[in-house]
């Protein structure tokens, strides 16, 4: 054959070439086809297949595969593609929730296996059902009580002695009466009320202030904590105007305690409250025996007395806090006078300040609503200025809310 025709021959055999307008195109049209082969491959299959692999078309017969030995192995299954997991990588595995159990521990008495439910862990971390939460605490509570109390009455009874069917608080009540003789005498209200009255009459200074946690922990600095403890223990301090270490104020505290008329105490046994009040007067040398106490919720008593509007009529008033402006409208709506308003109170070390502008104004009672510092202000303005100052804590706030109705 000649070479002009064998050229001709190799060129029937050849496809024709895209035209350059077309090759853009043809090439994107090929593409889409092949993506639409493969999702309708992995549809069947319900797995996506390799990168770079194209599913076989539906009309199309699988191809051969040769075994070692070269024989042909057929794939079983018509048109459908096989995937295959990419090597070093373990299939990707779906968690659902799980329930977790936790077990008492062993020698443990049925109040101490506080039951816990089934907890859910999901993808935000370990959730605890309500019941189950609910359901511990009630346990929890059961046995603090047990702990506290009845627990110490068994410790306490003779051997082979059975209490007669009688409750814990009764008990309580009968040993609270045997130590009345060793108990310190407070103020009611009314007394309080009467030396108030009278001291704004005759114009000599009268201070009246109260101690709660915040006061005898701002006192137990040093003497009772040491500063980690305090700033643990005391971290709401800040908001009640002192700022731990404060020794400073610390002091200033002691003494405008030492120099009151009348000194609210807690009746709470908690922690931070009458527990922790003897030991930081012993610490303070207070004398319990030389001061006039009271209740240190006396001016919630003033209300509840129905002595607090007595209280307020006919007087100068000067209101003294964060909460004074809205407090002294309301009073003034009630018809009280209201002679002077002084806010903010930025804490102990603002005391300086407010004397300042207290005298500056015309009163002859103070109501003094500024946490720790009320203490210090109410005995300074009687020392100095022989006015009459009531610590009057959140009372005011009650009043400006409405909580209290005058």
């Amino acid at each position: 054959m000649s070479n002009r025709s064998k050229a001709a021959v190799a060129a029937r055999a050849l496809p024709a070439a895209p035209s350059a307008a077309g090759a853009g195109r043809s090439t994107s049209v090929n593409r889409a086809k092949a993506v639409q082969k493969r999702s309708a491959a992995s549809a069947g299959t319900g797995t996506a297949p390799p990168t770079g692999r194209t599913a076989a078309s539906p009309g199309a017969a699988a191809a051969p595969a040769r075994s070692s030995g070269g024989t042909v192995k057929s794939r079983q299954g018509s048109g459908k593609k096989r995937t295959r997991a990419r090597k070093g990588k373990a299939p990707k595995r779906r968690y659902r929730g799980r329930k977790l159990r936790v077990q008492p521990a062993e020698g443990t008495s049925d109040l101490q296996q506080a039951v816990v439910e089934p907890q859910e862990v999901t993808d935000l971390g370990v959730r605890p059902k309500d019941a189950g939460q609910e359901h511990a605490a009630a346990v929890s509570y059961q046995l603090g009580l047990y702990e506290g109390g009845e627990l110490l009455l068994e410790q306490e009874t003779p051997a082979n002695l059975l209490l007669p069917e009688i409750s814990l608080r009764e008990i309580i009540a009968r040993g609270a009466e045997q130590i009345r003789a060793q108990c310190i005498p407070l103020m009611d209200v009314q007394e309080v009320f009467m030396e108030m009255e009278a001291a704004i009459a005759e114009q000599r200074p009268c201070a009246v202030v109260r101690l709660g946690d915040g006061e005898l922990l701002t006192l137990a600095q040093g003497v009772m904590y040491d500063e980690g403890t305090i700033q643990r223990e005391g971290e709401f301090l800040p908001y009640a105007g002192v700022n731990p270490p404060d020794l400073r104020a610390r002091d200033q505290l002691a003494q405008a305690v030492r120099l009151a008329h009348i000194v609210g105490v807690p009746s709470s046994r908690r922690k931070h409250f009458q527990p922790l009040l003897h030991p930081v007067f012993r610490s303070h040398h207070l004398e319990m025996s030389q001061l006039r106490l009271t209740n240190s919720a006396v001016n919630y008593h003033f209300h509840q007395a129905g002595l607090l509007y007595r209280l307020l009529t006919g007087k100068r008033i000067l209101v003294i806090g964060n909460v004074a402006p809205a407090l002294s409208q309301t009073l003034m709506r009630c018809g009280f006078q209201v002679n002077g308003i002084i806010s903010p109170v930025k804490g102990v070390n603002d005391v300086d300040r407010v004397m300042g502008e207290v005298r500056g104004v015309d009163f002859n009672l103070a109501l003094v609503s500024a946490g720790i510092a009320a203490v210090i202000l109410c005995t300074r303005i009687a020392r100095e200025l022989g006015k009459t100052a009531l610590d009057f804590g959140h009372m005011a706030d009650g009043i400006v809310r409405g909580k209290y109705i005058l």
